[in-house]
């Protein structure tokens, strides 16, 4: 089994979300620019994100894109699905047609496997990996990146 780069996109911006959530939205461009993800891409996986109640945009000038619960309550799992991301194993996509239409011999191996990724990516919320101390490190470096991009409007002096 392989998880695309869709799965692996849409997990690493919602991580991005969480980590920047108390500084408010992001953009998707910032999104972009930090993780090296496309933004047209972005924004095909946000419109699927948002559908899932995972994501809101907040319009006007500070605007971007927020997480739309709390990150205790989003699970790796929630957004991996939420984007058509299928976490199955086996070479028949659980149709027990894997072997001339019929079951092969290692379907329920397989099955178990998925059933077992499924439920350790269901264990493991964005609050949960923000907290992990290798991500405060990088959390650090994006947001001191962030604070640098983002320059004070200078107005000229009144005479």
């Amino acid at each position: 089994m392989k998880l695309s780069t869709k799965g692996r996109y849409a997990v690493t911006a919602m991580m991005h979300l969480a980590i920047h959530d108390r500084h408010g939205p992001v953009t998707l461009a910032e999104i972009s620019q930090c993780q090296g993800i496309s933004l047209s891409y972005l924004e095909q996986l946000f419109a699927k994100l948002r559908k899932h109640g995972l994501v809101e945009g907040v319009r006007g000038p500070g605007g971007g894109y927020r997480l739309a619960r709390m990150p205790d309550q989003v699970t790796v799992a929630n957004i991996i699905t939420a984007v058509d991301e299928r976490l199955d194993a086996t070479r028949c996509c659980g149709d027990e047609n894997c072997q001339g239409g019929r079951r092969c011999l290692t379907h329920q191996l397989w099955t178990d496997l998925s059933r077992q990724i499924f439920t350790f990516l269901e264990g493991i919320t964005l609050a949960q990996f923000v907290e992990r101390p290798a991500i405060g490190d990088t959390a650090h470096r994006h947001h001191t990146r962030r604070r640098d991009r983002i320059q004070p409007i200078q107005f000229p002096a009144m005479v």
